[in-house]
């Protein structure tokens, strides 16, 4: 069966951390081995840099600022003709699997 969060697709948090509850972003990556995804502006974490020198190339110190992944339980899909969070159903045509919004029915993959 095909994956129902993808790669591009906008999605809201609806459950974890407080500041994160609620937000929207597009999906940058999906883990579906360990069924997480990775959410532009969302589960933002700090990493400490030292300067380190490897094959020739330097790497500059300071704090680095990137996106940790959340599980895909705790996103949900928003609608691109609703605007709302929807959950997601697939529906076959004519040899091919598509998804749909369960509250508007209209079509996600296009």
């Amino acid at each position: 069966m095909s994956a129902k969060i993808r790669k591009g697709d906008n999605v809201e948090i609806i459950s974890g951390r407080s500041e994160d509850k609620g937000k929207r972003g597009e999906v940058i990556k999906v883990d579906t081995e360990k069924g997480r995804v990775v959410v532009q502006g969302v589960n933002l974490r700090t990493k400490h840099q030292k300067q380190v020198q490897t094959k020739g190339r330097t790497v500059n110190p300071g704090m680095l600022r990137f996106e940790s992944s959340v599980h895909v339980s705790n996103v949900m899909l928003v609608c691109p003709k609703c605007g709302k969070p929807t959950r997601v159903g697939v529906q076959d045509e004519s040899e091919k699997k598509s998804r749909i919004c369960k509250k508007c029915s209209a079509l996600i993959d296009e």
